[in-house]
């Protein structure tokens, strides 16, 4: 969150800004498009930015093991495997702001982590997805 912040305010605001100025220096700014969208782009920018900010106060940072590793909390890292296809997910459990599915990191408010919780390896879980009821069973968790 705090490299996302200094992009947005050292880097890209600071161009944007520039090229509201230079268009603001053309005269009629109702029909001035880069001035017109450069003032929308500093909203958002500075929108972002502020979101970011109160957030990043906010944030704990979790970096102690849970006191009961053998079970699924807070930034676990859950090897399941589908009863129905037989496939093996690995999942990081995280917050909201760290989400990203190409890495498998799913939020911790998520079905699937929600259903995960408290559980050790052997359990079977079942949760209710978009796509449908899914069985998994833990098969490894790793902190």
């Amino acid at each position: 969150m705090r490299a996302e912040v200094h992009q947005l305010w050292k880097i890209e605001r600071p161009k944007v800004t520039h090229i509201v100025h230079e268009a603001a220096k053309n005269g009629d700014r109702s029909e001035n498009g880069d001035y017109i969208y450069g003032k929308r782009r500093l909203r958002e920018i500075d929108s972002r930015v502020r979101y970011l900010t109160k957030r990043i106060e906010e944030a704990t940072i979790v970096e102690d093991k849970p006191r009961d590793p053998s079970k699924v909390f807070f930034a676990a890292w859950v090897t399941v495997e589908d009863q129905d296809s037989g496939d093996e997910h690995i999942y990081r459990l995280v917050g909201s702001d760290e989400i990203n599915s190409s890495l498998n990191w799913i939020s911790i408010d998520s079905p699937i982590a929600r259903a995960l919780v408290g559980k050790s390896i052997d359990h079977e879980v079942n949760v209710k997805t978009p796509a449908g009821d899914r069985c998994l069973v833990i098969t490894a968790i790793k902190y």
